[in-house]
């Protein structure tokens, strides 16, 4: 598998493990695993940052797909098939466009620029 097909397979593995934290049939242990990864995987915060050239982009190309696969190792195979469907589902026609995702960025950005503020006056 060459290297966009990883960030194709990616691009639907991290939403199917987002959809496997809302299964009511995941185990507990999987659906602390799958949101450690989720919230790794969106977080803007690496462990080596980005901008560390050729070190800075090892965690996303070698950790997030570790913690992707040992999250997957711990989630039921009927779970994953549904949830991988579902998400593959969701990209078919292109981006998701449902605005309401954007929420908690907005929030974030908010609070942010709220405490910016605050620190200037």
């Amino acid at each position: 598998m060459n290297l966009k097909q990883k960030a194709r397979q990616l691009k639907t593995d991290i939403p199917a493990i987002y959809l496997v934290l809302k299964d009511k049939e995941t185990p507990s242990f999987a659906k602390l695993m799958a949101g450690i990864t989720v919230g790794y995987a969106l977080s803007p915060i690496d462990l080596i940052p980005d901008f560390v050239p050729v070190l800075g982009y090892l965690d996303d190309v070698i950790l997030l797909p570790i913690m992707i696969a040992l999250t997957i190792h711990f989630i039921p195979k009927d779970v994953w098939e549904r949830s991988r469907k579902a998400a593959y589902d969701m990209w078919k026609d292109g981006k998701p466009k449902k605005w309401y995702y954007a929420i908690p960025v907005l929030c974030i950005w908010l609070l942010i620029i709220i405490m910016f503020i605050r620190a200037i006056i």
